[in-house]
């Protein structure tokens, strides 16, 4: 699980198109020195640190994201197919991720508290890579991205 949970969240980037890749291939391969510009200092991080710990959040929307956590785990799951896709389900970080996702997505709207929907946006992202599918997903072509859609739906 410690190595499931190193990471807060798992993005999704697909291959770059041709013209990128050009880009990519003659910049690494040549005398190129990129410059680079600091956007922030450490300083400013630990602020932005500290004020995402102070936004507010509703108890109804750390239960739901407590809820969908617990909804990945195959011992607990009321959901059958829970138990027949995944080996082993996101553990508490996963909470603990999906509420500072979710309170950085509402800052970042301009909102002071996070809502529902902002776990939602966050979850695939905090839960894809902290479900381990078993040999069932794979033989059915089931996803983590499939199983946590459907966790979103039931828990609507």
């Amino acid at each position: 699980e410690a190595q499931l949970d190193r990471f807060m969240f798992s993005i999704y980037v697909d291959y770059p198109t041709p013209e990128q890749e050009v880009d990519i291939v003659k910049s690494t391969t040549s005398a190129y020195i990129p410059q680079l510009n600091k956007v922030l200092n450490s300083q400013e991080i630990i602020g932005l640190q500290n004020l995402l710990r102070r936004v507010p959040v509703a108890d109804d929307v750390i239960n739901y994201a407590v809820k969908t956590v617990a909804l990945t785990r195959p011992t607990n799951s009321e959901l059958k197919f829970i138990k027949d896709y995944i080996s082993w389900g996101a553990g508490p970080r996963a909470s603990q991720y999906l509420i500072f996702g979710a309170k950085a997505r509402a800052i970042l709207d301009g909102r002071y508290t996070p809502t529902r929907d902002d776990v939602k946006a966050v979850s695939q992202t905090v839960l894809r890579h902290r479900l381990v599918t078993n040999f069932n997903a794979e033989a059915d072509g089931v996803k983590s991205d499939d199983i946590i859609n459907r966790i979103l739906e039931s828990s609507s």
